[in-house]
C-alpha cells in the first residue's frame, strides 16, 4: 500500500505553485519570511504532469505585494499565486515579467551609476522574456538570467 504525506490546508493566506524545485528556495529567500508565526510549508521535487517536478510554498496569513510577485516571476516564470480566503482559492495570479524592472535586479557592470550612487534606483527593460535578457537604463549593459541578480 502507498503511503501519502499531505500539507495541512490554510485557512487565510498565499500558495504559490508550479516553482521549478530547484528555485524553490530562492523564492523562500525573496519572501523574506521571518517573524511569520503563521503556518509555512515548503516542498520541492513533488511530482508534476506538466513540469515534472515542482515546488509549492503555503504561507498563511501573508499577501504578497506586487513586487515579491514581480521577483518571483524572475526565477519562476510559470508560477501561480493563489490568495485563500477561508480554505478557498479566492483568486489566482499567474505571474508575469514585467516589461520594466523598478527596484528590484542589481546591474551586473560594476561601474553603472546604480552601482556608485546610493540614491540612484536601478530601472531594466526587458528585451526577452524567454530565456529572460534585460537592458540597464543607464548604462545600456544587457544581462542575460545568469547574470541577473536580486536586490
Amino acid at each position: 500500500m502507498k503511503k501519502e504525506q499531505s500539507v495541512s490546508a490554510i485557512k487565510e493566506g498565499t500558495v504559490i505553485d508550479h516553482i521549478p524545485s530547484n528555485a524553490a528556495l530562492k523564492v523562500v529567500d525573496i519572501l523574506d519570511l521571518r517573524g511569520i508565526r503563521s503556518i509555512i510549508s515548503v516542498a520541492t521535487n513533488l511530482t508534476s504532469r506538466t513540469m515534472g517536478k515542482k515546488g509549492i510554498i503555503k504561507i498563511g496569513g501573508k499577501n504578497l505585494t506586487k513586487e515579491e510577485v514581480d521577483k518571483i516571476a524572475l526565477i519562476a516564470p510559470d508560477a501561480t499565486v493563489n490568495i485563500i480566503k477561508n480554505y478557498d482559492v479566492k483568486e489566482k495570479i499567474k505571474v508575469a515579467i514585467p516589461t520594466t524592472i523598478n527596484k528590484i535586479i542589481k546591474c551586473s557592470n560594476p561601474n553603472c551609476i546604480t552601482n556608485n550612487e546610493k540614491s540612484m534606483a536601478t530601472k531594466f527593460y526587458v528585451i526577452r522574456k524567454r530565456p529572460l535578457k534585460v537592458r540597464c537604463h543607464y548604462c545600456e549593459r544587457n544581462m542575460d538570467k545568469e547574470d541577473i541578480s536580486l536586490l
